[in-house]
């Protein structure tokens, strides 16, 4: 099935540019344009509105675009049936996953995958949370592996890899943690309030804790003095390792922590979970169910070993 020129449209619409839209094609404006012209003409009406900086969709277009997508979703799925059907198992497999914690647990889990399907080829994706559930929405992403709350979750399809708890971190030499660090075993459980007068490190407005942190502080009745926001894990840590400020940590990283950090369980146990999504009604492939399966194989026992 040739879908060349569907494809060409789309990515005239996703560019808003036919200029910008040929060079990600890899092919001459002309070309591009032509095809765009023999189209219009086949439906008798013109599918953008045109100016030298911006084109969108005409009401035509829109429509064309909207059923676009579907003929190529359509043909992704029916293609992943027939490659299951085949003692090859070939084809492709497109994977999300976020910065951090992700690229671990992917290439992890990769190393057995590719032993059972080695003939398929994986395209790994990393990016926020957001914008992999817009890529799983859209139908350019077949699976994604996502870190969030119920708020969080769209309408596409999720399968819960474990729950992770939240935890306050701070460094060791703060007066309070050291009246805990004659304690023996486990983590201590203290009220966030407590340290309402220090300094935070916190993850940044996109990231998908960012609603379960002012939760814990709202709470907790007071804003946070933010010293810093930030995007990576590792950035905190490091940042509390120095001594500058308190954090909050999920317990991926709370367990292999550096010295010279102490972490204490919140008496509300705030959690998220860890999640395989896809698209709502799409065919999953052999091979992206086998890719959740071995990610719940290999981690789904990640967040059961702390007591209740």
């Amino acid at each position: 099935m040739d879908t060349k020129q569907i494809e060409y449209i789309l990515k005239i619409a996703e560019e808003n540019n036919i200029t910008k839209a040929a060079a990600k094609l890899y092919i001459t404006q002309s070309a591009l344009n032509q095809q765009l012209i023999k189209l219009e003409k086949e439906l008798g009406t013109p599918l953008f509105h045109r100016s030298r900086t911006n084109w969108h969709l005409t009401e035509a277009g829109e429509i064309y675009v909207r059923n676009a997508k579907h003929m190529l979703q359509i043909k992704k799925d029916t293609y992943q049936m027939i490659h299951d059907l085949t003692e090859g198992r070939c084809g492709h497999l497109s994977v999300g996953f976020t910065a951090g914690r992700g690229i671990t647990m992917f290439t992890t889990s990769y190393a057995v995958f590719h032993q059972r399907y080695p003939n398929i080829i994986i395209e790994p994706k990393e990016g926020i949370v957001h914008d992999l559930q817009r890529l799983i929405a859209q139908g350019d992403l077949d699976i994604g592996f996502l870190t969030l709350t119920d708020k969080d979750r769209t309408d596409d399809v999720y399968e819960t890899i474990y729950r992770e708890e939240l935890f306050l971190a701070v460094p060791s030499v703060h007066p309070i943690a050291r009246s805990y660090s004659t304690k023996e075993g486990g983590y201590p459980t203290i009220d966030i309030s407590a340290f309402q007068y220090e300094p935070f490190v916190l993850m940044d407005k996109r990231s998908t804790m960012h609603t379960l942190i002012n939760q814990i502080f709202a709470d907790a009745g007071f804003e946070p003095q933010v010293l810093f926001e930030t995007g990576n894990n590792h950035t905190i840590i490091s940042m509390i390792k120095a001594n500058l400020c308190c954090g909050i940590l999920t317990y991926y990283y709370v367990k292999d922590l550096p010295e010279g950090i102490t972490c204490f369980r919140l008496p509300s146990r705030p959690t998220w979970e860890f999640t395989a999504s896809y698209k709502k009604g799409r065919y999953l492939s052999e091979a992206a169910r086998c890719f959740i399966d071995l990610m719940k194989q290999q981690w789904g026992d990640a967040g059961k070993e702390l007591p209740a």
